[in-house]
């Protein structure tokens, strides 16, 4: 029974890896959930022993399984639980902001938007000279470069 519990353990595992090598960031949260549910199993079986239940009163003459290890796993589905659907909903926004879960299209995509900023960064630093000048200009002229707010002109 050992082995057998050993071997799906190594398998659930195994499964999860290779889901998380996958392209698409649905197969990628499978895989985290896969490896979590593996590491579940490997606590449970690696402490759990056979006896009663740690309640009280104990027994005297029986042998009590010890309730750390299933206070662990316990802990330990619920954070999977949290982080599973904390990537689902991430992988949904993501989704719903570029259609696609391929994380190749994903990485072109950023890629494009990343260029397109840095172009509109540039733009912005060869329109910034022209606003210095317009404002040299007007305080050569005496006029007032700086703004007035409506509560002032209002005062005059």
């Amino acid at each position: 029974m050992t082995l057998v519990l050993a071997f799906s353990i190594a398998v659930m595992f195994g499964a999860g890896a290779y889901l998380l090598l996958k392209h698409d960031l649905i197969r990628v949260v499978a895989g985290m959930v896969l490896i979590s549910n593996a590491a579940n199993l490997f606590i449970m079986s690696a402490g759990l022993s056979k006896g009663s239940a740690a309640i009280y009163p104990l027994p005297e003459d029986g042998s009590v399984s010890d309730p750390l290890v299933q206070a662990m796993t316990l802990t330990a589905i619920v954070i999977s639980f949290g982080v599973s659907a904390l990537l689902l909903s991430l992988v949904y926004r993501v989704y719903q902001t570029h259609r696609s879960v391929d994380i190749e299209q994903l990485a072109v995509a950023e890629e494009v938007e990343t260029r397109q900023r840095e172009e509109a960064v540039a733009e912005a630093e060869e329109e910034v000279p022209v606003a210095e000048e317009e404002e040299m200009a007007l305080a050569e002229r005496g006029a007032n470069p700086v703004p007035v707010s409506v509560s002032e002109s209002e005062d005059r």
